[in-house]
């Protein structure tokens, strides 16, 4: 039985192993991944991110335990991938925020893969979208995608999810550090964690401000890179999608049965509005381009002897080459 074989028949052990495939982009991980691209496009794709320090992997596992044991039954099942910081001398995940999620351990309904950036700018290494396929055909119904939180790059997670969740936190300092990281033009819902602390109202405050920032006649939402403008008042307003600010406290469990109801919102207004299946054109149209890229740079390195490239190296080092003027040689 291949390893695409074994994750379609629901085996745990076979997923790891493809997991570690994929994510090392193995010859025997693309195979795999070929076979089991018709069996994707049914999980719903959620994106966590936000600063350090704001309790993402806290709130990662109280919702997924929400997800898997929530109030009305029908529990789903719930994969977990964590982005984990790449250690500068060998490369490797930290993965120490996993101790964070001992409440999932043992369930079978809960699969936790962490993974390492390897210096991919925003925490989001290039595997993360492929893994992700890879729990999609394995049957999860909700991924929860837990990035890094190292700032303007994490914008990148708007791309792979269908909802993405921007954390914040009372006491950090700056309330609109955020907004100058320009991640809050990604939020479908804004966090409020660790609601407990004192100084929630004003960063919950500061959060409003920032969404009613633009025209008092019309209000203009930065929606995954799309400005979307929309009346203050009645009209088409009711049509859109303004991301609701929620408060939790993720060490006790306050606050998350709500957030998870605002995912399930924001899933169902994405399917009938018809902004899912633009979502995951947008999402496969990148994913797409950067592979035909990776590709392409490949082939052309292959041609190239690497003594031919050195010599534009230091040519561009003397100054007696514009990069623009390395590159069309190169290419020419």
């Amino acid at each position: 039985m291949s390893l695409a074989q074994s994750v379609l028949a629901g085996e745990s052990l076979g997923l790891a192993r493809l997991l570690t495939q994929v994510e090392n982009d193995s010859p025997e991980g693309r195979l795999a991944l070929n076979e089991l691209f018709p069996h994707t496009g049914k999980a719903h794709l959620i994106g966590v991110t936000g600063a350090p320090g704001t309790g993402k992997s806290s709130l990662v596992n109280r919702i997924a335990l929400q997800f898997r044991k929530p109030p009305m039954g029908n529990p789903r099942r719930v994969a977990v991938l964590a982005v984990d910081p790449s250690s500068p001398f060998t490369g490797g995940a930290v993965l120490g925020d996993r101790v964070r999620m001992r409440d999932l351990s043992g369930d079978p309904g809960v699969f936790i893969r962490s993974m390492a950036t390897r210096g991919s700018l925003g925490g989001l290494a290039q595997a993360t979208a492929a893994m992700a396929q890879v729990f999609d055909a394995a049957g999860f119904d909700v991924i929860l995608i837990e990035t890094v939180g190292a700032g303007q790059g994490e914008v990148d997670i708007a791309r792979l999810a269908h909802t993405t969740l921007v954390v914040e936190a009372p006491g950090l300092g700056d309330e609109i550090q955020a907004i100058k990281a320009g991640i809050l033009e990604i939020a479908d819902i804004l966090v409020v964690n660790k609601a407990d602390l004192p100084g929630v109202e004003r960063t919950e405050g500061a959060l409003k401000n920032m969404l009613n920032l633009p025209h008092p006649v019309e209000r203009i939402f930065l929606h995954h890179g799309q400005a979307m403008t929309a009346p203050a008042a009645g009209g088409e307003a009711a049509s859109l999608w303004v991301p609701p600010i929620q408060r939790t406290v993720a060490t006790s469990g306050t606050g998350v049965a709500e957030l998870v109801e605002a995912i399930d919102r924001h899933a169902q207004y994405l399917r009938q509005s018809g902004d899912w299946g633009r979502r995951e054109r947008a999402r496969l149209e990148v994913e797409l381009e950067t592979l035909v890229r990776q590709t392409l740079v490949k082939r052309f390195r292959s041609n190239i002897p690497d003594t031919r490239y050195d010599e534009m190296v230091e040519r561009l080092v003397r100054r007696e080459l514009s990069p623009w003027e390395a590159a069309e040689a190169l290419l020419g």
